[in-house]
């Protein structure tokens, strides 16, 4: 059973990685990452999201 949820909660988070790199700016990005994190965690889940989706804006920007 343990294997099975954690498996699960994998896929949830790979999941929402993906949604937070949605978006052609970092607000946008940012916003659907914290409402890919609230849905899965709540709160808590909507910080980390728009986190993640600041740190794929940065991520995606060319080395100048």
């Amino acid at each position: 059973m343990r294997i099975r949820s954690t498996l699960s909660l994998t896929l949830i988070l790979l999941a929402g990685a993906g949604l937070a790199a949605c978006g052609h700016n970092m607000e946008q990005r940012a916003a659907s990452g914290a409402i890919a994190g609230a849905v899965v965690a709540g709160p808590p889940g909507a910080v980390v999201g728009a986190a993640a989706g600041a740190v794929v804006n940065e991520a995606s920007k060319p080395n100048r």
